[in-house]
């Protein structure tokens, strides 16, 4: 396929970094919260990009956008979050044109996830999305990109078995839970932190472990009140978190907290008790390990959990790449043709011109000269020469920006260019 720069001076970029190469830790650094995210999108307008959208999860940070040079968007990065240019230099990655394509194409099928097939993330490049475009920094190639990633998502969904069986951040730590905790219906279980991986966590344990009383508790507490109805659960006040703890024999940590809100100063406990951090930064200190018959799980570590599901999810994915080129080489195709279009465009009137010109020569030179089968005549060799070069451009071993470039030179045109 076709390597798109859609301007001779801008290219498409992905930087970012993920679970890949990056521990929990610099993902927390690195980590941008919603008032970080409508930051980046200021400065990127201050900045002169003309396209850009952000994704934060907890497996990733991630920007795509249009610059000069893919330090445009690291520095971008690194100015609203935690995180240093270094690094990011050691453990980001940088994708340019239609690598970077490939890569959101399989971040948004659940391909690239933490946890395989999981297609959480392609609701976020959605919010993303409209972030962007609500502030003026999303172009056609953008949207085409960006609702051509959601309609491969939607097949793959729909036409294989990739994310078939509940498997996800939240399902695993369920059944991390079930798989190390005896008689799990009659333990007490306490969740802290209702964000969206908390409510999916809540979901999951009420519909697997049969417990029923499991307590909630969240720093604003009508969000918990909210979940906790739909499920008859119990709500406690964010400041009586103290005095739950020591009643759980399972805590879950799902909170969006930029620094650890459970540590051994709170944690006055004389019984084992098991903790799942599911967030990221990290909000469990790791001096919380160092307490007896405290056992401490992180995400990091349940997505390594590999079972039956994960097993079946894997023969499908030659299926699901089938998809992914066959959706890419439609978006390549439009890309290609808004590139050319203007070039095409410009030869046509090029000929016309050079048409124009000769048949008045001919007109004055031939005295009986029949102007108006001429015309036809002339007009149908222009089409023909036009939807030659078009096909020519279409074609996919074309290098489309090398042809387009000679194609102007030749014929000594310039077409308007837009993004």
């Amino acid at each position: 396929m076709n390597k798109n720069n859609l301007s001779k001076h801008h290219y498409f970029y992905a930087v970012g970094l993920s679970y890949k190469k990056a521990d929990a830790e610099i993902r927390g650094k690195f980590s941008l919260g919603n008032q970080a995210k409508s930051a980046v999108l200021q400065q990127a307008k201050e900045d002169g990009i003309s396209s850009l959208i952000v994704t934060s999860t907890c497996n990733r940070t991630e920007i795509y956008g249009f610059a000069e040079h893919p330090f445009q968007l690291i520095k971008l990065l690194c100015n609203n979050s935690q995180g240093t240019v270094e690094e990011f230099q050691n453990v980001g990655f940088v994708y340019k044109n239609q690598e970077a394509i490939n890569h959101i194409f399989r971040v948004g099928t659940g391909l690239d996830s933490q946890i395989l097939g999981d297609f959480e993330i392609i609701s976020q490049i959605k919010t993303s999305f409209s972030e962007a475009k609500s502030q003026g920094l999303a172009n056609a190639f953008m949207e085409r990109l960006v609702n051509s990633v959601i309609q491969t998502s939607k097949k793959i969904k729909n036409e294989t078995e990739l994310s078939s069986g509940a498997t996800s951040v939240s399902f695993a730590s369920v059944q991390y839970i079930m798989n190390n905790v005896a008689d799990v219906s009659t333990k007490n279980i306490l969740l802290f932190g209702t964000g969206k991986i908390g409510r999916n966590t809540c979901e999951n344990l009420v519909k697997h472990t049969k417990n029923d009383h499991i307590t909630l508790i969240n720093r604003t507490k009508d969000k918990a009140e909210k979940i906790a109805g739909k499920f008859n659960l119990i709500v406690k006040d964010y400041d009586l978190l103290p005095l739950e703890i020591p009643k759980a024999d399972v805590l879950v940590v799902a909170t969006g907290a930029s620094n650890p809100t459970i540590d051994e100063a709170i944690l006055d406990i004389n019984k084992p008790l098991l903790i799942l951090d599911l967030s990221i930064p990290k909000n469990v200190h790791d001096n919380v390990k160092s307490i007896p018959g405290v056992t401490v799980v992180h995400l990091d570590d349940l997505s390594k959990i590999t079972d039956v599901t994960l097993e079946n999810r894997k023969k499908h994915i030659p299926q699901a790449e089938a998809i992914i080129e066959e959706m890419m080489e439609e978006f390549t195709t439009w890309v290609n043709g808004r590139k050319f279009a203007p070039t095409i465009h410009a030869l046509k009137e090029k000929l016309n011109s050079i048409k124009d010109t000769e048949l008045s020569f001919q007109r004055k030179k031939i005295s009986n000269f029949d102007e108006e089968q001429a015309e036809i005549i002339s007009k149908r060799i222009i089409q023909k020469i036009t939807t030659h070069f078009a096909n020519h451009l279409k074609d996919n071993d074309t290098m489309v920006d090398e042809s387009i470039e000679w194609i102007e030179k030749v014929f000594q045109i310039e077409a308007s260019k837009n993004e």
